[in-house]
C-alpha cells in the first residue's frame, strides 16, 4: 500500500512540475526534444481550426482537459494573464489554443464554455483520438487515459507545458507549468 501512494505522490508532483511523461507504456506522445510542431487541423465550436490559416499570429498551445481539476485551470489562467496584459494591437497577433485530449467527453460545445471562462477569445479545438495523438506527438505533448473508476468518472494524465508557436507556424518555445506570467509575456512579445 505504501509503494501505491508513494507512486501516486510522485506522479502528481511530476506533472505538477510539467514533465513530459513520455516513455511510460500506455502513452501517447513522444519525445519532446524530437518536438518540432507542425501543421494541424482540429475542430472548434466554431468550425475547423487550421494552423496554416493562423499564420503572422503567435500561437499558445496547451494540451489539456476540461475536466482536470488542476494542470489545465492553471495553465489557461497564466496564458490569459498573460493575454489580457498585452496591447489591443498585440492581442489581435495572438491566439490561445487549447486542444482537447479528452474527445469522448470534451464536445466542442463545452469546450467553447470552458475555454471562455479563461477568456472569451480563447478557442478548445480537439478531433478523433488519431488527430488528437498526431498533434500532441508533433509537439511532443503526451497523455494516457487511466482506467474508469466505479461511478464512470476518470482522469487523463497529462503533460503540463504551454507549446508557444511563432508567427512562421514553427514551435518556438516550451513553457513548463507555473511559469511567470511575466516569462510568458516576455516570450510571446520577442516574437510579435
Amino acid at each position: 500500500m505504501k509503494k501505491n501512494a508513494l507512486f501516486a505522490l510522485c506522479l502528481v508532483l511530476a506533472l505538477a512540475a510539467g514533465f513530459a511523461l513520455v516513455g511510460w507504456p500506455g502513452m501517447t506522445g513522444r519525445d519532446p526534444k524530437l518536438a518540432a510542431g507542425g501543421d494541424f487541423v482540429l475542430q472548434s465550436a466554431e468550425g475547423p481550426v487550421d494552423s496554416k490559416g493562423l499564420r503572422g499570429k503567435v500561437l499558445l498551445v496547451f494540451f489539456g482537459y476540461t475536466h482536470c481539476p488542476d494542470l489545465a485551470p492553471l495553465a489557461l489562467s497564466s496564458s490569459s494573464q498573460a493575454f489580457n496584459a498585452l496591447s489591443a494591437e498585440e492581442r489581435s497577433r495572438v491566439q490561445m489554443l487549447m486542444v482537447s485530449v479528452d474527445p469522448g467527453r470534451d464536445t466542442l460545445a463545452r469546450l467553447k464554455e470552458y475555454t471562455a471562462f479563461f477568456h472569451p477569445e480563447m478557442l478548445g479545438v480537439t478531433g478523433s483520438d488519431e488527430a488528437v495523438a498526431q498533434v500532441a506527438g508533433a509537439f511532443g505533448a503526451a497523455y494516457r487515459r487511466q482506467p474508469a473508476r466505479e461511478d464512470g468518472s476518470y482522469v487523463v494524465d497529462h503533460t503540463a507545458s504551454t507549446y508557444v508557436v511563432g508567427p512562421d507556424g514553427r514551435l518556438s518555445a516550451v513553457l513548463e507549468l507555473g511559469a511567470p506570467v511575466d516569462k510568458i509575456l516576455s516570450t510571446v512579445r520577442g516574437l510579435l
